[in-house]
């Protein structure tokens, strides 16, 4: 009948702890206090990582970079649910997405300075390279899922990308198809409120982004995603319900980017001081840091231990990857695809 409804749903919003170091005890994952630390660990590294390459970039030692500053759990905290058979799509803000699951520093630092044998991830690794364009990844993870389907692999595929990613064809393609073939997929948006000068309001009339997963007829979640724990369980079940043959999940992580979109744009231009404070105040560090002081195992002598160690990693990296040298110009050729055309056969006798 016309007046009968026909279905309702809702978004839950996830959140464990809180800014002042407080956690939820009824919805705190199961993580040790190695996994504690080792989640700090990763995410020191990251935001140490973030302040060096925007750094090298100043000094005209790497290109046009994309700061992650404020972002450290939504990466971190999610990455660091992954099993090692699982596949990893990444957009370019996604470098602690990166550190977590031990991609080679060095090899970082080589892409953002143009050298595209950065991309070249060790076996051991199953993530495919850095998608620039918007957006255009989500389809191949879900190419990628409906090949882990096929095969009957027991893993799981995530894909990273931002709130301005949801504005694009391909996001809605890939979730339709997603949800059609119930494939063990993660999607994993990081809301930080920006796609370059265009806010939230302007991409979407919707409350949430979580609930655009609901027409293609699988869960969306919003988390917290400045909270590391509130990601890391809402990504560690997604995984485990992709894997069971449960279907996609799509998980909404609400943060904030602190800083410039890239070190090519000027965020002051565009919003106000009084909003990135705000924002600010609720830094996914600080508010780790204060859990684990009241937890007993954190102080101003392991915080200062634990930089260091982060930016001695990163100091040997850099110098690691300045001396490779600059590559074969013959290599864009190479690897650009498996038998290249007559255009690329003629370009490649000019090199």
């Amino acid at each position: 009948m016309p007046d009968e409804i026909c279905a309702t749903f809702s978004v839950h919003r996830l959140s464990i702890l809180a800014p002042d170091g407080t956690v939820d005890e009824a919805l705190m994952p199961p993580l040790s206090e190695g996994d504690v630390r080792r989640l700090y660990e990763l995410m020191v590294l990251a935001r140490t990582f973030d302040q060096r390459a925007v750094a090298l970039q100043r000094e005209g030692r790497l290109g046009t970079y994309p700061p992650s500053l404020g972002q450290e759990a939504a990466q971190v905290g999610s990455a660091f649910a992954l099993q090692p058979d699982d596949w990893l799509f990444p957009s370019f803000r996604e470098m602690g997405v990166q550190l977590t699951v031990g991609y080679p520093i060095h090899q970082i630092l080589q892409y953002w300075a143009g050298d595209e044998r950065g991309q070249q991830a060790p076996p051991s690794l199953n993530i495919f390279p850095i998608c620039i364009s918007v957006g255009t990844h989500i389809p191949h993870a879900v190419g990628a899922a409906l090949a882990a389907r096929y095969r009957h692999d027991p893993l799981a595929v995530a894909v990273w990308f931002g709130d301005g990613a949801t504005s694009k064809g391909d996001f809605h393609e890939g979730f339709n198809m997603a949800g059609v073939f119930r494939l063990p997929l993660v999607f994993i948006c990081q809301n930080n409120q920006w796609a370059i000068s265009v806010p939230l309001s302007g991409q979407t009339a919707a409350a949430t982004l979580a609930q655009k997963a609901l027409a293609y007829g699988f869960e969306g979640v919003q988390v917290d995603g400045n909270d590391v724990f509130a990601v890391y369980r809402a990504t560690r079940d997604a995984l485990l319900k992709a894997r069971s043959g449960g279907g996609p999940t799509f998980i909404e992580c609400l943060t904030y980017r602190v800083a410039d979109h890239t070190t090519s744009d000027d965020a002051g231009r565009y919003r106000s001081a009084d909003e990135v404070a705000a924002w600010s105040a609720l830094d996914p560090l600080l508010r780790l840091e204060r859990y684990m002081e009241r937890c007993g195992f954190w102080n101003e002598a392991y915080a200062s231990e634990t930089r260091q160690k982060a930016l001695a990693d990163i100091d040997a990296a850099i110098v690691t990857m300045e001396a490779v040298g600059a590559p074969d110009p013959d290599d864009m050729f190479v690897h650009a695809l498996s038998l290249p055309g007559q255009r690329q056969a003629g370009q490649r006798k000019g090199v």
